[in-house]
């Protein structure tokens, strides 16, 4: 059974494709929430050497609003993505002064109403208009806008800034964004840690904002007590103001930048931080003391084993999944046909295992090196895009046509592909591992979460060794069948039996596949699960008639072909365009989850049960068939007026995988309690009953 070349260039070619974003390519984008506009302000044209200011103006619904860029205890600040010509260079956001939003007994930073964040962009020497004379800028933008719930939003817009002409029409509104720009104040001011609080004191305010109540604003996420009220005084021409530490600090900045703001007014102070931070909380940034070497091992060095033990766990369960089992257990059965060559055994044995741990390696390195460039990816991200699901499909399709007896990979391949095979059974061996970790992406294991979780909070060459755990894991059956004698030995002699189980193995691969056209219609709707089957009926048309002899083979392969082509052509786009999120839970007990909406429940005195699942993942739908919709753990749910709310990563969501990551874990199940001002309960990935209403009865 090989069909290597083609099936593991198709799927890294799948892998490296992702689903198009969607939006609306004009300079405005309504929704029910927010009216989003791409303005520009360019009086003295565009030329050389000056700079054109651009901006997003953010129209809110009364009560609703977007984020700072620290959005305080809850919340994500708005992104821009910015495509511009050459020789034109999009500048930071000039982020206007927020507001302080009370929200229970927390606080979030953000706008109301109407704002403009505005943006410069340099135009240097190189650039060329366009044949019209203008300047082309294109923006995508994400925001989250909240109300009671949170909703994420994203547009595309699209925007001709006249190289000549005036576009001196926004004028007023960039100037009250310009206006309520923080104004950097000079040298003189200073930032303190006077025991659990932060003393700032400034200097060079002017004379109408000293001696009125002033607002202040923390740059950096997490250090300061967002909802607390300030102490502030006056010490001749300096200002001072007392804040208490976060008790949640995860951060200990030498150097910090602070907003004062008084009405439409705000300064800038930015200055080293002097005293020292309070240990606990935050502590991480701080260097630990050397330890004697008979010391206890640091906590690095028990993550790190923890880690590698869950992914040699992890990887042993992963045969036992419907995707990997049959490609494991007819290589095991494949023994039979090498004899008494223990050589062969052994060879084929290390090319397998090298291929397979090779393999998670590459995908893990993928993992990390996409995390560094500033994806917000977890685990399981390859089943993110619909292309990688549909190319996943056609391949278990493939498959279990082969196994079936449909066709042998050497009637449809050329003669060499074959060849290769039999000259090459190492070769052979490494490719099989190769795509037994390709076929084993769809499936999940219970231990997995946790490990990756804690293996992308490691450094790089320690978070590579949890993914060589993970092959080893999953290779380790095949070689010790191969290397261990007794194991061998007591696999059943050659015989008609050897057909047989081979075509039986065939329907767990088509279970897959059909499995793969459930998650893509979650992903593309209902519209794109059809396209998906007609696309794998043509391709099955084509592989049976490539199995065909003669002028007929010539005729049919010929018409299947451009059946399947004109397929593609017509219904592929529907395949990998994803459907736009419902903000409403499709079961009527959940409700959709969204960033800071647990705390917002938590912080109105209700318990709060999040459900972190996706489409893909297996674990996650038997949790959800099984204990998540048992009588009694909904009775108790009820009983406690516990809020339930469901976090869909079927598809790719920067703010859930943020979510999860602040729970140690790196994909999903994740299930989380939060208990009100106690530490939130996070569950193990196999949920049980009784776990379940045991800490339900902690509430």
């Amino acid at each position: 059974m090989s069909i290597f070349r083609f099936v593991i260039a198709s799927l890294l070619a799948a892998w490296a494709i992702s689903a198009s974003a969607q939006g609306s390519g004009k300079s405005v984008v309504q929704t029910e929430h927010v009216r989003a506009e791409l303005l520009a302000h360019a009086p003295d044209g565009v030329a050389p050497g000056r700079t054109v200011w651009v901006g997003l103006q953010l129209a809110h619904q009364p009560e609703w609003h977007t984020y700072w860029k620290n959005p305080g205890d809850s919340g994500l600040p708005t992104t821009l993505k910015w495509q511009v010509p050459e020789g034109v260079t999009a500048g930071e956001i000039v982020w206007p002064s927020p507001k302080k939003i009370p929200i229970g007994p927390l606080a979030n930073y953000g706008y109301e109403g109407t704002t403009v964040l505005p943006i410069p962009l340099t135009i240097g020497e190189t650039f060329k208009p366009t044949a019209s004379g203008s300047l082309d800028v294109q923006l995508k933008a994400s925001w989250l806008v909240c109300k009671l719930e949170c909703i994420p939003e994203e547009g595309e817009f699209a925007l001709q800034v006249p190289a000549a002409s005036s576009t001196a029409g926004h004028a007023s509104a960039f100037k009250t964004a310009f206006d309520a720009a923080p104004l950097q104040l000079p040298v003189g001011s200073s930032i303190r840690i006077e025991g659990d609080a932060l003393r700032v004191s400034v200097t060079g305010l002017p004379a109408a904002a000293m001696g009125q109540k002033l607002e202040l604003f923390a740059e950096t996420v997490g250090v300061i007590e967002t909802a607390a009220a300030l102490t502030q005084a006056l010490d001749g021409a300096r200002w001072t103001a007392t804040v208490p530490l976060s008790s949640q600090r995860s951060d200990s900045p030498q150097v910090m930048a602070v907003v004062v703001a008084h009405r439409e007014k705000a300064w800038r102070v930015e200055a080293p931080i002097s005293g020292a931070w309070p240990t606990g909380a935050g502590a991480s940034s701080i260097a630990p003391a050397a330890q004697p070497s008979d010391a206890t091992p640091d906590p690095v060095s028990l993550s790190l084993a923890a880690a590698l033990l869950g992914g040699l766990i992890g990887g042993l369960i992963l045969n036992l999944m419907p995707c990997v089992f049959p490609i494991l257990a007819i290589k095991v059965v494949g023994f039979a046909q090498h004899g008494s060559d223990r050589r062969a055994r052994h060879l084929g044995a290390y090319a397998y295992t090298a291929g397979v741990v090779l393999s998670f390696l590459a995908l893990g390195g993928l993992l990390l090196a996409l995390r560094a460039a500033g994806e917000q990816l977890g685990w399981g991200f390859q089943l993110q895009s619909p292309a990688a699901v549909a190319a996943l499909a056609a391949l278990f399709t493939v498959l279990g046509l082969n196994l079936a007896g449909v066709f042998e990979f050497g009637s449809v391949l050329p003669s060499s592909v074959a060849a290769f095979q039999a000259k090459h059974p190492v070769a052979d061996s490494f490719l099989t591992g190769v795509l037994a970790v390709a076929v084993a992406s769809p499936c999940t294991a219970p231990f997995m979460g946790a490990s990756l979780g804690l293996a992308v909070s490691l450094p790089a060459a320690q978070a590579m060794l949890v993914f060589a755990a993970l092959g080893v894991g999953m290779a380790l059956p095949y070689a010790a069948a191969a290397l261990i004698p007794g194991l061998a030995r007591r696999i059943p002699r050659p015989g008609a039996w050897m057909d047989v189980f081979k075509k039986l193995m065939a329907f767990p691969m088509f279970a897959t596949a059909a499995w793969l056209v459930w998650i893509l219609g979650q992903q593309s709707g209902i519209d794109g699960a059809g396209a998906l089957l007609a696309l794998l009926v043509g391709l099955s048309m084509v592989v049976w008639s490539l199995t065909l002899q003669g002028r007929t083979r010539t005729v049919m392969a010929a018409l299947a072909i451009v059946s399947f082509a004109g397929l593609t052509l017509s219904v592929g786009p529907s395949v990998v365009t994803v459907q736009a999120a419902s903000t409403q839970a499709k079961d009527s007990l959940w409700q959709a989850w969204a960033p800071g909406r647990a705390e917002q429940l938590v912080s109105g005195g209700r318990p709060v049960f999040v459900d972190f699942t996706a489409a893909w993942c297996v674990t996650c739908q038997y949790n959800k068939r099984t204990t998540l919709a048992d009588a009694t753990v909904l009775r108790d749910f009820r009983a406690r007026n516990v809020a339930l709310l469901r976090a869909d990563w079927t598809n790719r969501d920067p703010a859930i995988t943020q979510a999860i990551a602040a729970f140690g874990r790196n994909g999903v199940p994740v299930y989380v309690l939060y208990r009100g001002s106690q530490q939130p309960i996070v569950f193990s990935e196999i949920l049980s009953v009784e776990k379940v209403r045991a800490a339900l009865s902690t509430l």
